[in-house]
């Protein structure tokens, strides 16, 4: 690695979404700490600040204080520019599956260039496919079958021990699958730049009547799970909106052609 551990732990942040016990939060924060990590984003928890947070840490309250509270999933990481979920459903995600050691190395992988996020759902129906469509890649924690629940707590504990032990491997593993490689100094695009391109792209493929009365969502859900694989950079996003902006006023001019009589 080119840069420390303790560098790449603190560009790693815990995202918790929806959380509805702040018992939870708490040993969530403690889990974060004793692995060395120390950025906690909460999405719309529904009990915070909360004592049993503060309890439940047990001496992990500077955790707690410096937590991020968001309410929207684009709000909280928007400057990450890889985030992975954590998910119990493991072939139905319809994008790439990591498993928890794979993802530690994929998250330190990508904290060379900046910041990242490993994302967990609330403790009823985890995340939800809108915020599962935001990721990079699902990880999922290979229970037993026969009793897979696991708290999200403790989740949060096997994975940020898992990132721990990558972080200061003497021989890191390469997770695959692999994140292309971008030219030198070329960052990845952050979530907030990719919700942008998609809304981009949603609104173009209405202009240019792509549709033609088929399913925006399946459409787009289709060519999300495409460009995240493609794990596109920050240039690389430009020059595409560049596209769509001229593939817009191509499509403005021919509709005010025929608007217009003579011409």
């Amino acid at each position: 690695m080119n840069t420390s551990p303790e560098t790449l732990l603190d560009r790693i942040q815990i995202a918790m979404v929806e959380t509805s016990l702040p018992a939870n939060i708490g040993s969530a924060a403690r889990a974060m700490k004793t692995m060395g990590l120390s950025r906690l984003v909460l999405v719309a928890p529904q009990l915070f600040p909360h004592a049993q947070a503060s309890a439940l840490a047990a001496g992990a309250d500077d955790v707690l204080e410096a937590a991020t509270v968001a309410a929207t999933v684009a709000d909280g990481l928007g400057d990450c520019g890889l985030v992975l979920g954590c998910t119990a459903r493991s072939r139905s995600v319809g994008m790439p599956a990591l498993s928890p050691r794979e993802a530690a190395h994929r998250l330190l992988e990508g904290a060379q260039r900046g910041p990242v996020a490993l994302m967990f759902g609330s403790e009823r129906v985890g995340l939800s496919n809108a915020d599962l469509s935001r990721c990079d890649a699902a990880v999922h924690i290979p229970t037993d079958p026969g009793f897979s629940s696991l708290n999200v707590a403790q989740a949060v504990q096997v994975l940020c021990y898992e990132i721990r032990v990558a972080a200061y491997a003497d021989a890191p593993v390469v997770a695959a699958p692999v994140a292309p490689v971008h030219d030198v100094g070329d960052l990845n695009a952050t979530l907030a730049e990719m919700e942008g391109y998609f809304g981009h792209l949603e609104q173009t493929l209405a202009d240019i009547d792509f549709l033609k009365g088929r399913s925006a969502r399946v459409i787009m859900q289709r060519l999300r799970r495409m460009f995240l694989r493609a794990s596109l950079s920050q240039r690389e996003v430009q020059i595409l909106r560049g596209i769509l902006s001229d593939a817009q006023r191509q499509a403005r001019l021919a509709r005010a052609a025929q608007a217009t009589p003579g011409l």
